[in-house]
């Protein structure tokens, strides 16, 4: 779309249409996973071990289950072009631009969360919780609460990784600035562990799994937020 402003129904127009394009390639996404979902599955379990299945149609259903959050990753290079480019909507010429380079590392970040929170931090979080089984306490884990437990800790990992990147873009366009990111770092934290608490399961051990990395990606953010800075145009870094 070119730089006229575009008023509120348009607008609503413009985010009823990518949605409609996100759902559909989610549930194009979901339909081929199904195909392979059982190899999906074996996958998934890895970190745990067995599974089981408590009544005659959780396995089904947890199939479609897992065949849908599966979907959302094989979708998500669309749905998170299809973000960036509602977001587009509102900006310059000059910031459509940097919202092209943007939107690329925005996909390798999210598979980057994913990859991350897959082979290190479910492993690590599945080896304290299932350490609590002892002789006469075994653990006997349902196919559909790993998969839900699984499948939206891995999302969640996917979209807070996204953190430096929308921080760089944020700092880019003037909105915030790294000394104001420096500035705001205690509340930054007590933000990303209530954050942490509502994505992840009530215990104490997953949410510290996800909030440090969190943490360490705010630092992150404020370091590459420099490089991007409008004020370092004419003056020296902060």
């Amino acid at each position: 779309m070119d730089d006229k402003e575009i008023t509120v129904v348009e607008h609503l127009e413009e985010l009823r249409r990518r949605l409609i394009i996100c759902v559909v390639s989610v549930i194009l996404g979901a339909g081929l996973c199904y195909l392979v979902v059982k190899r999906i599955a074996d996958l998934l379990a890895r970190p745990v071990g067995n599974l089981v299945f408590l009544s005659p149609t959780e396995a089904f259903v947890t199939y479609l289950k897992l065949s849908l959050i599966s979907g959302v990753f094989l979708a998500s290079p669309i749905v998170l072009y299809q973000l960036w480019r509602f977001v587009s909507v509102a900006l310059k010429g000059d910031e459509k631009k940097s919202l092209l380079i943007f939107a690329p590392f925005s996909f390798i970040l999210f598979v980057g969360g994913v990859v991350f929170a897959y082979f290190f931090i479910l492993p690590l979080g599945m080896d304290f919780m299932l350490g609590f089984a002892t002789d006469t306490l075994r653990p006997m884990i349902s196919f559909s609460s790993y998969v839900s437990f699984a499948g939206m800790f891995l999302l969640a990992f996917g979209v807070v990784f996204q953190l430096p990147l929308v921080m760089m873009f944020l700092t880019k366009i003037g909105i915030i600035s790294p000394k104001f990111l420096r500035k705001k770092r205690r509340y930054a934290i007590l933000i990303i562990f209530i954050v942490s608490a509502i994505l992840t399961p009530p215990d104490v051990i997953t949410q510290a799994l996800m909030a440090g990395p969190l943490v360490v990606l705010y630092e992150i953010s404020i370091i590459l937020s420099n490089f991007v800075s409008p004020l370092r145009i004419g003056r020296p870094s902060e």
